[in-house]
Order: C-alpha cells, then structure tokens, then sequence
C-alpha cells in the first residue's frame, strides 16, 4: 500500500474510491491490518512533532558612544538572564499553551500516549486535544466524541476531561466518555477510581461517580446506573458490541464504523431492538447479513455515494 494514500486517508483527504482502496487492503489481511495501525502510530507521532516557533528579538540599537554602548550591553545581559530564569521556571507552563490535536475519521481508532503516561483510546469521528506538556497545577484535555482513558496517577495533579457542557475530573483511574458534538447524548462510564462531573452552565450540578456505574443526561438532569454488561466498551478491541440496542441506533453507530450514510426507508424496524456483537474488520456486509437472520428487512447499496438504503 501506498504510505502517501495511508497519511492522505488519516488525514480525511481522499476520494471515496480511494477510501475503498484502502478498507479492502486492511481487511485482505491480519498482516494489512496491523500495518495499517503501526503506520497509523507513526503518523501520529509525526502530527505530534510540532514544536514552538522561536522569535530572536532585537532590543536595542547601539549607539556609537561608548558609555550607552556599554549601558546597553549591561542591560541586555541582565535581560536575558532574566528571561533566561523565567524560561527554566515556567517552561511547563509555556510549553503548555501549544496544543496537539488529533482526529480520527469514521471506520477508525487509535491510542495516544499523554504527557504524563496516560492512555487514550479514541473512537472513530473523534477529536481530542492537549498541551504538549501539562502545566504544574492541572492536566487537561478536550475532547468532542467517544474516548476510553486510563489515567496516571497523580494527587497533586487532577486530570481533567472538558466536552462541550460537562467536565470530568480525575485524579488517576479508568473510564468511559461518549460526547459526541451535534447530539444530546453524554454519558460516562467508570471502570475504576473515582472522578467528579460538573456541568459547566451551572457549576452547583456536580456527581461523584462510582465504581461499575454510569452517569448519563436524560431530560436535562444526571441519571446514575449500575453497570451491568461492559461489552459495549470493548469498541477499542475493534468490537462493535450492542445490548437490546434499537435498530436505528445500530444504524447510526455503523454509518461511524464504516464511514457510510444509511437511509432507513423500512419503517417496520423502527421499533425492533437486537443484541449482538460484530468484529469491525468483518465489514458491513457481514454486520447487515447477521442483523437480516434476526429482522426482517432488505438492503441496497450505491457505492458512488457511500449510501445503504435499508428496505
């Protein structure tokens, strides 16, 4: 495979027919696969290479009498020692004002290592951002979609996640966060630890979750629920797992898994809920065919513009 059409497709650049090319090469193989996410790492870490630019500036024109030339140097001297010393001490701090930013496009995942050592699964249709070095007093990072994260432990130091309304702040544990942007879906899942959720309209909303359990926001207020089924979090495996989830939210997750649009024209499966799981490298195809042996309905596909018309 081309690495120019790998880094084109990481970057979402490509045609359509080129984003086929690539799918049907990762899913020819186990080998195409793993080259894909080993590239996919290295590309990352190229994205992530993107250091500060540095200005020289010039603080002084000389003059050419003596005692202000010497002045000047003296001053100047001072200067930057001083900027010196406040370049040492506040390195962290400036360094943290540089942000990364990384996105994965639909039908991908990829693990990003923090600063401080921390995991971060990133589902597909997700961005996340954050210093290329945390400062002195917090970690943070920012995120629009769906991430798994295994935080570092660090007392002095509370890791926080920021979505569009919520916060959620940690101080070393794992968990679940579902935010994506342009839905009014939030939900996060605690595997271990302890973190606290603020909504940031109105900071007195604030939930102290526990272990096994997930906060979610239905009709504008925080639900807490034990959880009783973790496949649903195995998607950074590469399992698509659902749960007496309804068809038109399969639907939904399989247009972000394979980066296609499915229009649902048969009104019958509005209502029909399925549980199952599917490996994403099986490909749609596979995925429709084992949801037909349970519903009843048909399929159509127009492969010029990536759109599945359920019938």
């Amino acid at each position: 495979m081309d690495k120019d059409l790998l880094y084109n497709f990481y970057k979402g650049k490509v045609s359509i027919e080129e984003g086929q090319r690539v799918k049907a090469w990762v899913e020819a193989s186990d080998e195409n696969e793993r080259t894909f996410y080993r590239e996919r790492k290295i590309f990352d870490a190229l994205m992530l290479n993107n250091p500060l630019p540095v200005k020289k500036i010039s603080f002084f024109n000389f003059t050419h009498n003596k005692r202000i030339e010497w002045l000047k140097i003296a001053i100047a001297v001072i200067l930057t020692l001083l900027l010196s010393y406040f370049y040492q001490e506040h390195k962290a701090d400036l360094d943290s004002m540089a942000m990364n930013t990384i996105s994965v496009p639909e039908g991908q995942r990829t693990n990003v290592t923090l600063p401080d050592g921390s995991n971060v699964w990133l589902n597909a249709c997700t961005t996340i951002q954050y210093p290329t070095s945390f400062n002195s007093r917090e970690r943070f990072v920012i995120l629009k979609g769906e991430a798994y994260f295994d935080v570092k432990k660090n007392k002095s130091k509370p890791f926080i996640v920021h979505t569009d309304a919520y916060s959620i702040e940690v101080l070393g544990t794992k968990f679940n966060v579902d935010a994506y942007p342009g839905t009014e879906k939030f939900e996060t899942t605690l595997m271990h630890g302890s973190v606290k959720v603020t909504l940031k309209a109105d900071s007195s909303q604030t939930v102290i979750l526990k272990p096994d359990h997930k906060l979610s926001l239905e009709k504008g207020r925080f639900v807490m629920t034990k959880v009783e089924d973790y496949n649903p979090y195995r998607w950074k495996e590469g399992l698509i797992c659902f749960s007496d989830e309804s068809f038109p939210n399969i639907m939904k997750d399989f247009e972000k898994y394979y980066g296609v649009k499915i229009v649902i024209e048969n009104k019958n499966v509005l209502q029909i809920n399925f549980t199952g799981k599917f490996r994403q490298t099986d490909g749609i195809d596979y995925a429709l065919r084992i949801l037909q042996k349970n519903i009843d309905f048909q399929y159509e596909k127009d492969n010029e513009k990536q759109i599945i018309y359920i019938k």
